[in-house]
């Protein structure tokens, strides 16, 4: 080898290392300064509840106990300090009063987020999920904005929505990785605008980053409009992806209107296909969504009744569900 490429490569590799360790002092760093400001802050709240619970002022949020702290100390310590910034902190130390129990995983604005939901089980699985998930305050606030945990809970009964709200949402078994709705109010089309099938996979395809956080942790994209030929026939699936947790393809059919047996009938032969033609070792059987507009439970019940392939049929949603009315169902299911 030449000696000057040899000194090149040798200079390339102390280079990279430097870069490595600077790279680990800066994430150290970081992670530093978010666990002093999460101290900080949950000790500001505690000393304001303290000072409540020896009966001089509520501070609730219209009190003048948090307008005058907020005045002063912003005078004393610049920004930082509005009144509901302070309001956080005090709510940070009664949702949070074991501070050993946070994560230093999250920053103070995830659970700025989080300090909104106000079921204690609904709090606990967004923050599990955030870590589990590593999502970004954006992410976790549209999670929110969704009903995730609604959605999921509603599936359960009530040792399994304790189970979300403890651990996450664990991925074992086909069902954990489907949802019933899926909502896409992120493509930001109108409730009543008449779209094709083409369209609305177009429309998924550009907000394809939003589409997999909805989809869920594991998913990744294989490709649209996956050609099947069959006796020189060709059939097209609209979207498929691969899981990783489950190791095996996710086939997605899109359907604008009323879910019907033919297109549950259409996907048993896409996942026929794909288990004969397409895994390879170490797949495990694929798994078939069929995501339509709107579906009828018992002609679901009987299409897939006699089927062994995991098929699954969800509506869409393009608009955010009414999130009090999850949250209700929620507590009725947690009071049963």
């Amino acid at each position: 080898m030449n000696k000057k490429i040899q000194n090149i490569e040798i200079y390339q590799k102390l280079v990279d290392s430097i870069g490595i360790t600077i790279e680990s002092a800066r994430q150290r760093a970081i992670q530093a300064v978010n666990n002093e400001l999460l101290k900080a802050n949950w000790e500001i709240g505690k000393y304001i509840v303290e000072y409540e619970q020896h009966g001089n002022e509520k501070a609730e949020y219209g009190s003048s106990l948090l307008t005058n702290l907020s005045k002063d100390l912003k005078s004393r310590f610049g920004k930082g300090f509005s009144k509901s910034n302070i309001y956080l902190m005090r709510q940070f130390y009664l949702k949070y009063q074991i501070f050993q129990s946070l994560t230093g995983k999250l920053t103070w604005t995830h659970y700025a987020e989080l300090l909104g939901v106000s079921a204690d089980f609904a709090r606990g699985f967004y923050e599990k999920q955030a870590v589990n998930d590593n999502w970004s305050v954006r992410e976790l606030k549209r999670q929110i904005s969704s009903s995730l945990f609604e959605r999921l809970a509603l599936s359960q009964d009530k040792s399994g929505v304790l189970k979300l709200s403890d651990k996450g949402l664990i991925i074992s078994e086909p069902k954990d990785i489907v949802k019933d709705p899926y909502i896409l109010e992120f493509l930001q089309i109108p409730e009543e605008y008449r779209m094709s099938e083409s369209k609305l996979e177009q429309k998924i395809i550009d907000n394809l980053q939003t589409f997999l956080l909805e989809l869920g942790k594991g998913f990744s994209f294989v490709g649209r409009q996956y050609r099947i030929t069959l006796d020189n026939d060709h059939y097209y699936v609209d979207l498929v992806f691969y899981h990783r947790i489950l190791k095996c393809f996710v086939l997605i059919d899109l359907k604008t209107k009323h879910v019907k047996h033919q297109d549950i009938g259409q996907m048993n032969m896409y996942l026929n296909y794909f288990k004969s033609e397409e895994n390879t070792e170490g797949d495990n059987p694929p798994i078939g969504i069929v995501l339509g507009a709107d579906k009828n439970d018992i002609l679901v019940e009987y299409a897939i009744g006699s089927i062994s392939n995991n098929i699954f049929v969800s509506k869409y949603q393009l608009y955010l569900p009414d999130r009090k009315i999850l949250e209700q169902k929620v507590k009725e299911l947690m009071t049963e």
